[in-house]
């Protein structure tokens, strides 16, 4: 059983927040990564390296997954994924106005999509972190 549980910004520890996921709207549509290994489409994140803020984090994956260089981001919540472990990050929105290049990394390609689209590499989690998104923000 996997279950995602959303937390308010002060109710988990810093040191607990390992990785940062960026639910990202570029002219109007979401901002999707397809990965080269799993195949599948995923929203922008990931861990948290030594010595980063979580903020730092998430910066950081925007750009290394979509190309984002403009962008507004803001945190919309901690929240947790609990299999047989519990992980914690942080949930944050960005805006993006200006794309480049997409960098090198394990992103294949990105997409712009008006819903969430089919065939993701999380299916069990990705539909909630972007609800809960599309709550905080009315979009």
């Amino acid at each position: 059983m996997l279950e995602v549980v959303f937390y308010g910004f002060d109710d988990i520890d810093d040191s607990l927040l390992d990785f940062a996921v960026i639910v990202s709207r570029y002219n109007d549509k979401w901002i999707w990564c397809k990965n080269k290994d799993r195949g599948a489409w995923e929203i922008p994140g990931g861990r948290r390296e030594a010595g980063e803020s979580i903020l730092e984090a998430a910066k950081r994956e925007l750009f290394e997954e979509t190309g984002a260089v403009g962008f507004d981001i803001v945190a919309v919540c901690a929240y947790s994924v609990k299999k047989e472990l519990e992980t914690f990050g942080m949930l944050f929105f960005a805006d993006v106005t200006e794309l480049v290049v997409l960098p090198e990394s394990e992103i294949e390609r990105i997409d712009f999509f008006h819903d969430i689209p089919d065939e993701l590499s999380f299916p069990l989690i990705q539909p909630k972190l972007m609800q809960r998104v599309m709550d905080a923000f009315g979009k």
